[in-house]
């Protein structure tokens, strides 16, 4: 059952004053199956950024359709498109994006409260997902109490708690050293594999795309390699 459905999708950045500017992404067509495990890879300027942005209902592309979980979200307005991100999106950052003044169960707890979730909900489901990610003793715990690896679980667990159809990694490893990089993709690939959840990341590391299923690589605004694997493959295996 597909997830993510992009026809032909271009992107292209304009100035003010240009009636053209560089194009970002070309005609790109892609499909993503529910429970898939992707990597995008690229070199600085190919566009994965803005492909993932665009995945993201972060930005809108120039021109071709976009349709997530069925529904074409090319024609929704700024607040329609947030709804999706809320409902339907999890984000996982390099650089982690936490509140530094919160404990670790109020950042992940923090998208409930958005959605309008009583307290001792909101509490009770991030509690749960601190245990799922390893990291039950660190509740009161704020960021800079916590290393890079436990700060990025708490990300996780933050993406994971509206029980979004599809998460969306963008260098997730990039602030990370090697050992607690190995960590945190196995705990991706553990996610994946007992929840089912559709990841789509985004990385510079060969070892660490090889944790998924499917390699997507873009150059120059295409896609140049579109490879599905077997199987998920260990980095270190």
């Amino acid at each position: 059952m597909g997830l993510i459905h992009l026809d032909r999708v271009s992107k292209r950045y304009l100035s003010a004053a240009e009636q053209s500017g560089p194009q970002a992404l070309e005609e790109v067509s892609l499909d993503i199956g529910a429970g898939e495990f992707v990597a995008i890879m690229g070199p600085s300027g190919s566009g994965k950024s803005t492909l993932m942005n665009i995945l993201g209902c972060l930005d809108s592309p120039s021109g071709g359709r976009y349709e997530i979980n069925g529904r074409d979200v090319t024609t929704l307005n700024a607040d329609e498109l947030a709804q999706v991100r809320n409902q339907t999106i999890g984000f996982v950052f390099q650089g982690f994006n936490l509140l530094k003044r919160v404990s670790a169960l109020d950042n992940v707890a923090l998208p409930l409260l958005y959605a309008g979730v009583g307290l001792k909900e909101r509490r009770q489901r991030a509690r749960e997902l601190l245990e799922v990610t390893g990291l039950g003793r660190f509740t009161d715990s704020l960021p800079n109490q916590m290393s890079g690896g436990q700060q990025q679980r708490v990300a996780i667990a933050r993406a994971l708690i509206t029980h979004p159809r599809l998460i969306l990694a963008d260098e997730p490893t990039g602030n990370l050293d090697t050992q607690t990089s190995r960590e945190i993709m196995e705990l991706f690939q553990r996610l994946h594999r007992e929840q089912g959840i559709t990841i789509v990341l985004v990385t510079h590391e060969n070892d660490i795309a090889a944790y998924a299923q499917r390699l997507i690589r873009v150059v120059d605004g295409r896609v140049v390699i579109d490879q599905k694997r077997g199987g998920t493959t260990d980095a270190h295996g």
